[in-house]
């Protein structure tokens, strides 16, 4: 493993846990900047800029500047940009996701457009969502950043782009395509960023059924760490395993 010089790095419960940095992370990160190694950090959080994350992360006690962060909304951009000569988008989601569909070249409106693109917002919107609804029911593809359900907030769990993906299908009959983890297109898109071949990167992330089993289908090394949510007693019965296990950042050789 020490030979290996490429890292994708999730950042929930890997290298912050809320607005704390977990222990080794920070000398990870330095042994990798140190080393001049290739490395991103990736998450399936499409609300913020690469430049809002690092500024998250610097607080934290983090050096990492926006191009070492990917986002799902990058790969959704990117994705849609592969898709050929279909250039509009109605878009529900923040600047973390329009700013990207902007960069991709795409026109942003609610005028018949070749997608609906479903992000996450600070406040889902119901007209927006119904919106959307109508939209699909008449046609236009159903893109979404990321399938996870829920995500943290101070009060307790929030609605997710999974959650509202799920509301959409249901009033439709038309299931979206999700980008993000697990799904290896984010991964390879990723790897493309970065430059490097799935043979000569590594995967490290906390969550079986997102990170490793991202990781597993685009052919990478895949090392899980105990710092987030998964525990030791939980990756037994996944069909896949982790080609590591570790407790945290501190036991990876760099």
């Amino acid at each position: 493993m020490a030979d290996t010089r490429n890292f994708l790095i999730d950042m929930d419960g890997v290298l912050v846990r809320g607005s704390a940095v977990i222990p080794g992370a920070r000398e990870f990160i330095g042994r990798l900047l140190e080393r001049d190694a290739k490395f991103l950090v990736l998450t399936n959080n499409p609300l913020f800029t690469p430049g809002d994350l690092s500024h998250r992360l610097r607080i934290t006690g983090l050096d990492i500047t926006p191009d070492h962060i990917f986002t799902s909304a990058m790969a959704t951009a990117r994705f849609l940009q592969s898709q050929g000569e279909r250039s509009t988008a109605y878009v529900i989601g923040e600047s973390g996701l329009t700013s990207e569909i902007h960069r991709a070249g795409f026109v942003i409106t609610d005028h018949n457009p070749d997608y609906v693109v479903l992000g996450e917002t600070h406040s889902y919107d119901f007209e927006a969502i119904t919106k959307a609804i109508r939209l699909v029911a008449g046609g236009a593809r159903f893109i979404a950043t990321n399938p996870d359900p829920s995500g943290p907030a101070e009060g307790g769990l929030v609605p997710a782009c999974g959650a509202m993906a799920a509301l959409i299908e249901r009033a439709t009959g038309r299931a979206p395509f999700f980008v993000g983890k697990p799904n290896p297109l984010m991964m390879r898109s990723a790897l493309n960023h970065l430059g490097v071949h799935s043979e000569t990167a590594v995967m490290i992330g906390d969550r079986m059924d997102t990170d490793i089993i991202a990781g597993v289908e685009a052919g990478m090394e895949t090392i899980l760490v105990l710092t987030g949510v998964t525990r030791r007693a939980d990756i037994e019965p996944f069909p896949y395993q982790p080609g590591r296990i570790v407790d945290s950042l501190a036991e990876i050789e760099v």
